[in-house]
């Protein structure tokens, strides 16, 4: 596993390291970096598993990470580090693996890692599920299944109002008005649907399907209203294509 450490003082990087290389057997390839951005460069270059990162920097947040990734491109596991605890909340807001406070400790890097570990093997386990769904619709299987806490859900594909991105969560919506947010991206669910045309995706945030569309506003941009009076953005590159779009239907 690759680990990348985010951190603008040499003195926490090099601890970091030490305690990687000495106590995280599971962890074979460590890099660094001494800024947000030098960081963001690193994970779209090395592609690592774990993203160890500071909160405060000089020059930018450790919490601004989200700012520079589209959600398809979070493929990797957060853990923030910081002296402060006041950052807690929001850490977890983006979804990070863990919150560990300076100065580090062996245990609690160790804990850390073994929840990535984890994560990651539930992660391989989804997408061979995901593999084996995506042969069932292929197949004229007509309904996806949603991961809850005690299974999976299937729902009738027919019945999706929509979808929301929530961070690496996605949000449905379906026709009895019942919404439920299940825990894989909507890039995911994406890959599910990309052959059944009646699903839509008008901005990076959404994907409705269009036999649900109530209204198309033009004020403020252009918004959508779906049958459930959910209001769905429409980004400003996918204006005319909607526009092109709808006229066709």
């Amino acid at each position: 596993m690759k680990a990348l450490i985010v951190d603008d003082e040499l003195k926490a990087r090099t601890l970091l390291r030490t305690i990687l290389e000495e106590y995280c057997a599971e962890v074979n390839d460590v890099i660094e970096a001494d800024s947000l951005i030098q960081g963001v460069n690193a994970i779209k270059s090395e592609q690592p598993d774990i993203v160890f990162l500071d909160v405060e920097m000089p020059d930018h947040m450790g919490t601004q990470i989200m700012d520079f990734f589209d959600e398809s491109e979070i493929d990797f596991k957060i853990v923030f580090t910081t002296a402060h605890s006041e950052y807690a909340v929001k850490a977890f807001e983006i979804n990070a693996v863990d919150y560990l406070l300076k100065p580090l400790r062996p245990n609690q890097v160790k804990e850390a890692v073994s929840k990535v570990v984890q994560e990651i093997k539930q992660t391989s386990l989804a997408e061979q599920l995901s593999e084996l769904k995506s042969s069932f619709q292929t197949s004229k299987f007509k309904k996806i299944g949603l991961p809850v806490s005690d299974g999976i859900l299937f729902i009738e594909i027919d019945d999706i109002i929509c979808l929301e991105a929530d961070g690496m969560y996605t949000k449905f919506y379906t026709k009895s008005n019942n919404s439920k947010i299940v825990s894989k991206p909507l890039k995911h669910f994406m890959a599910l649907l990309k052959d059944n045309k009646e699903f839509y995706r008008p901005h990076r945030s959404y994907c409705i399907n269009v036999r649900f569309i109530k209204q198309y506003v033009k004020k403020d941009g252009g918004y959508l209203v779906m049958d459930n009076d959910v209001i769905v953005s429409i980004s400003k590159e996918k204006r005319d294509e909607f526009l092109q779009l709808m006229s066709s239907l």
